[in-house]
C-alpha cells in the first residue's frame, strides 16, 4: 500500500463507489429477477483492482489493508450487495491461498482467480454441520499418496457456477476439531456433482447450491496447508469475514437511508412532503445514528487487525450489530416509502430482502453473541 494511507484509504473508496454507481447499481434490479451470475461484471471488477484487496501485490492483488476491504465491500454493498459478496468470497479464499497456500497452488488457483478466469466456492457448511462443525461429516481417505473424498455439502456460494472449491473434511474422525484438513477440489472431477441451485429470499445473483464428492481421487498437492488444520485455518479468517459481512451489510443500511431522504423530501401528504413528519423524522435519525455507529465499530475492528491483533471480539460486536441495524433500518425505509415500498423494482424491497442473510452467513447473530459473552466472561 502506497504512503498516505489516509489518501490512499479515500482514493479506494472513492474508486469503489463510483465503480457502484456507474457499474453495479444500474444491474441491480436486473440482477435480482433474473438470479444471473454477471461474469463480465466481474471481469470488470478485477481489471478494476477490486478483487484481492488485502492479496499482496506479488500475488496479484491489490496489497492493502483490513480497512480498505471494509471500504470497498461497503461500497459495493451499496451498489448491490451480491456483488460484494462476491467480492468478500474471492478475499476468503484469496487469504487462505496467500497464507497456506503453495507457489504452485497459488499459480493454479489464486491468480486466475484475482483474474476473474476462475471461480471459487468454499464448501463448509453441510445438513447437521452449520453453526456446529463438529456434525462435519465430508471425509477424505488416504489412498497411496493421495485422497479419496466423500461427502455432501448444502447452501455452498458459487456451487453452481465455480470451477473450484476449498472443501473443509474429516481426515482423522478421532481428533474432532483437529482432525479436519481443507482441500483445494476442481469440480470438473470425476466423482464431483452439483444438486439443484437455490432460489433465495434475497442477494439471488450471489448463486447457491449444493455440491456431492463421490470417491473423488486427489493428489497429495490438493490440500491447503497442513493436514489437520483445517479447522484452525477455516477461523483464522473469520475476523476478517466478518468485518466484510458488517461492511456489506453497512453499505445496504446507506444505500437505505439516502433512498430514504429523496423520498422523504418527495413524497407529500396532507399537503406537505412527508419529511415534515416528526414519525418520518424519527426513522430516518435512527437510520443515520445506526449508520454512523455501524462505521465505526467496522472501522475500529479493521484497524485492530491491521495493528496484528486478534479482533474477534470487535468483529463479532460489528458484524451483529450491523446487520441488525440493517435489517431494522431496510424495514423502516419500506415503512417510509409506504406501499411503494412493497413493490419489486423500487430498491428498497430488494435492501430488505438481501439485508436478512447478513444476520446468518459468516455466523449466525446468535454465534455473534455467544462469542461476544464468552470473551466478556472469561
Amino acid at each position: 500500500m502506497p504512503k498516505g494511507a489516509s489518501e490512499w484509504h479515500g482514493a479506494l473508496r472513492d474508486a469503489a463507489r463510483r465503480f457502484a454507481e456507474e457499474e453495479v447499481a444500474p444491474l441491480a434490479a436486473e440482477l435480482d429477477e433474473s438470479e444471473r451470475y454477471p461474469a463480465e461484471l466481474y471481469q470488470r471488477l478485477a481489471e478494476a483492482g477490486l478483487f484481492g484487496i488485502c492479496v499482496p501485490e506479488a500475488l496479484g492483488g491489490a496489497g492493502a489493508d483490513v480497512l480498505s476491504y471494509a471500504l470497498v465491500m461497503e461500497e459495493l454493498g451499496r451498489g448491490y450487495a451480491s456483488v460484494a459478496d462476491q467480492v468478500g468470497l474471492v478475499e476468503l479464499l484469496g487469504t487462505l491461498l496467500t497464507e497456506h497456500g503453495t507457489a504452485l497452488q497459488q499459480d493454479r488457483y489464486l491468480r486466475p482467480l484475482l483474474k476473474a478466469e476462475r471461480r471459487c466456492a468454499y464448501a463448509l457448511t453441510e445438513a447437521e454441520a452449520g453453526s456446529d462443525l463438529a456434525g462435519l461429516k465430508t471425509r477424505a481417505v488416504r489412498d497411496g499418496e493421495g485422497w479419496v473424498l466423500d461427502g455432501a455439502k448444502l447452501w455452498i456460494h458459487n456451487a453452481p457456477i465455480a470451477d473450484f472449491a476449498a472443501v473443509l473434511a474429516r481426515t482423522d474422525p478421532a481428533a474432532g476439531h483437529r482432525g479436519m484438513s481443507i482441500f483445494l477440489v476442481d469440480l470438473d472431477s470425476p466423482g464431483v456433482s452439483r444438486d439443484r441451485k437455490e432460489h433465495k429470499m434475497g442477494q439471488r445473483a450471489s448463486p447457491v447450491g449444493g455440491l456431492r464428492f463421490d470417491g473423488v481421487r486427489l493428489p497429495a498437492d490438493a490440500m491447503l496447508g497442513q493436514e489437520g488444520r483445517g479447522f484452525h485455518m477455516m477461523m483464522s479468517v473469520l475476523d476478517k469475514g466478518r468485518i466484510g459481512i458488517a461492511a456489506l451489510a453497512l453499505g445496504i443500511l446507506q444505500a437505505a437511508l439516502e433512498d430514504s431522504i429523496d423520498y422523504a423530501k418527495q413524497r407529500k401528504q396532507f399537503g406537505q412532503a412527508i419529511a415534515e413528519f416528526q414519525a418520518v423524522q424519527w426513522m430516518i435519525a435512527d437510520m443515520a445514528k445506526d449508520a454512523h455507529a455501524a462505521r465505526l465499530m467496522v472501522h475500529h475492528a479493521a484497524q485492530i487487525l491491521d495493528n496484528g491483533a486478534r479482533a474477534t471480539l470487535e468483529a463479532s460486536m460489528a458484524k451483529c450489530f450491523a446487520s441488525d441495524a440493517a435489517v431494522a433500518r431496510t424495514a423502516d425505509a419500506v415503512q417510509i416509502h409506504g406501499g411503494s415500498g412493497y413493490i419489486r423494482g423500487v430498491r428498497v424491497e430488494r435492501l430488505f430482502r438481501d439485508a436478512k442473510i447478513t444476520q446468518i452467513y459468516e455466523g449466525t447473530n446468535q454465534i455473534q453473541r455467544m462469542i461476544m459473552a464468552r470473551s466478556l466472561l472469561a
